[in-house]
């Protein structure tokens, strides 16, 4: 009987995925969001061996540090996840929740950084400070009773610009009383809502929606209907009649809330508009559906994207100033890599690129911290459009640090010619576009002038868990030549590799700045001397490349020229990467999911080490055509 009920079992799954699957070819799941490209991530990789969409700049807008508070937050806090994003008044705005040590465990706040260029960031604020819950208030069908307790924060929905053009900041205050304790149970106190000004101040905090457990009588904040202000009161029912907002409130509101379109908990809402007025939704685990009226109703069953991979983290879709269609997600079963697939008709999703391919340590421990660059969130429709045509996405490393990175518009991967760029000699703010940046609060990436005045692509890097890291991808090579001229600012600390990648991002060669004040080129498990050099003097590096005879020379200020053999075979190399520490392998799909100790001197910053690039070509090797 058991072997016969398991059998009876598994032809019924086999039934409902030969059906879904036929359906979804020749019925109504022909018109919901696939992917039909052949690219998949290798979750061995940080970087899942993703060729990067070319001139992502990933910037880390806030650095948690416990105990130098007022160099990250101001409050020392380490739980930081779930940032949102808008566009508006010529400004960028970042709304993120943060919690002292762990998700889901008091105190908790939401905070607001903003900043005019995408790039520089203010200090974050409190928007939607700490919450008290009242003493005596027990969920219920539990005996736990509330005692000088505090809410937790949980939003999926951070911004609206209402059609009067008044932004407005949104989040939810949800109950937890227990570690474990569920806040997305519907029995949270409610959602909040102020005004954000565009002289910078904010509006008083209102209740947009009480649980069913609150209102007016036991609440901190009055309702919003109080409010004296008629086109606040307007902006916030707009919110209320859009069904579109209210899908992204589902988990957190009454179970039986009448204003929830599918009140099924399907999970972290995101959706874009089709060019015949239909609506994608997506959710957590790839789940999607289409509605033909605005979000009243949705095509049902909600099934998983055909195709895609995504675990229980958020996939965020829109349609990108082109035309087209990006979605942005972790193409995995963890939460990393974080990846962009684009598609012509929002429907059909055919390529797989790497926005952001890197983990940094996660230095404070906590509950439910996942590894990895995750919860990314665009500009929402209608939440402002920056001028410059970008994708622009936020996002929490390790739920730990927050960061944002630009797309360049069109997406793609493949470089069009060999560059040949002199940063001094290029016009003011378009020095790195065609670069893949890394740049953190401790470890920059920045164009800078020196002493003499001279523009440099200037990698800093203080921070002793990360590095700074810029990347230049050209076409796929066989034999061709890499030139560098590059001065370090110092020779007694600091590391600057230099590398040359193969598409997946495997390094054939690495010419290293180590801190004996030496130059070396890797060769195997071991290094070879190319000399010393000294801070403050520029060299020029020229690499003359064969893979063929995975061969290369390498010569220093036109000096002789040094042989020597790749480290790791390639059929073509394509990018020039420069990076200010140790490649990177923690963690693996080993490493166990939680922990919660910090790493030791986790607050602390080495010492500062600075390295100018000035320019960068590569070239096809003399006489060759390919």
């Amino acid at each position: 009987m058991k072997y016969s009920a398991i059998s009876t079992l598994l032809l019924l799954f086999v039934l409902t995925v030969s059906c879904s699957q036929t359906a979804s070819k020749s019925g109504p799941l022909a018109d919901r969001v696939h992917y039909t490209g052949t690219s998949m991530s290798n979750v061995d990789y940080h970087h899942g061996q993703l060729p990067p969409a070319i001139g992502v700049h990933n910037v880390q807008i806030m650095r948690a540090n416990r105990g130098k508070p007022e160099s990250s937050d101001g409050y020392g806090w380490t739980y930081n996840h779930a940032p949102m994003m808008a566009y508006w008044s010529n400004t960028f705005f970042v709304e993120y929740l943060s919690d002292s040590v762990s998700e889901h465990i008091p105190p908790c706040h939401t905070l607001l950084v903003r900043s005019s260029d995408g790039v520089n960031w203010s200090k974050p604020e409190v928007i939607f400070p700490k919450y008290k819950i009242p003493d005596g208030f027990k969920k219920p069908g539990s005996e736990v009773v509330a005692k000088d307790a505090l809410a937790v924060m949980h939003q999926r929905v951070g911004f609206y610009v209402s059609s009067h053009n008044k932004l407005l900041a949104l989040a939810y205050y949800g109950i937890a009383l227990f570690p474990k304790d569920d806040p997305n149970d519907g029995m949270g106190v409610g959602r909040v809502v102020r005004e954000i000004k565009a002289d910078g101040t904010y509006g008083p905090i209102y209740f947009l929606r009480y649980n069913q457990s609150f209102d007016e009588e036991n609440s901190l904040y009055p309702f919003y209907k109080s409010c004296p202000e008629a086109d606040f009161v307007a902006a916030c029912d707009e919110i209320l009649a859009n069904p579109l907002y209210m899908m992204q409130m589902v988990e957190e509101a009454d179970r039986n809330d009448p204003l929830i379109p599918l009140q099924k908990q399907y999970k972290a809402f995101s959706y874009y508009h089709l060019p015949d007025g239909r609506v994608v939704g997506l959710w957590k685990h790839a789940l999607t559906s289409i509605s033909a009226d605005g979000g009243k109703t949705w095509a049902e069953p909600v099934e998983r994207a055909g195709g895609f991979v995504n675990s229980n983290a958020k996939i965020w879709g829109q349609r990108t100033s082109d035309g087209k269609y990006a979605t942005v997600y972790n193409p995995s079963e963890y939460r990393w890599p974080l990846a962009v697939s684009t598609s012509k008709d929002g429907l059909e999703y055919t390529d797989l690129m790497l926005v952001h391919g890197e983990i940094t340590a996660m230095r404070y421990g906590g509950q439910y911290k996942s590894y990895g660059p995750q919860y990314v969130r665009g500009i929402q429709e209608g939440n402002g459009t920056p001028p410059d045509g970008k994708m622009w996405l936020t996002y929490s490393m390790n739920k730990e640090d927050i960061w944002v990175s630009s797309v360049p518009v069109p997406i793609c991967s493949k470089a069009a010619k060999h560059t040949r760029e002199v940063f001094d000699e290029m016009p003011d703010g378009c020095e790195t576009a065609l670069w893949n940046t890394y740049d953190l609060q401790w470890a920059s990436t920045r164009i800078e002038k020196d002493e003499a005045g001279r523009k440099s692509l200037t990698l800093r890097d203080k921070d002793p868990f990360d590095y700074a890291k810029a990347e230049k991808i050209f076409p796929a090579s066989a034999q061709f030549t890499v030139t560098a001229e590059i001065k370090a600012g110092q020779n007694d600390h600091g590391t600057l590799h230099m590398e040359v990648q193969d598409a997946k991002g495997q390094p054939s060669i690495r010419i290293s700045f180590n801190d004996d004040g030496r130059m070396y080129s890797k060769s195997g498990a071991r290094y070879s001397s190319l000399g010393s050099y000294e801070a403050g003097k520029s060299y020029t590096i020229k690499l003359n490349i064969d893979t063929k005879m995975r061969y290369y020379t390498v010569q220093i200020n036109s000096g002789r020229e040094v042989g020597r053999i790749f480290y790791a075979p390639a059929a073509s190399l394509e990018r020039v990467v420069f990076r200010t520490g140790e490649p990177r392998l923690h963690p693996t799909p080993e490493t166990p999911a939680d922990r919660y100790t910090d790493l030791p001197a986790a607050d602390t910053a080495d010492p500062e080490a600075c390295f100018r690039i000035y320019s960068l070509e590569t070239a096809h090797a003399t006489g060759n055509n390919q």
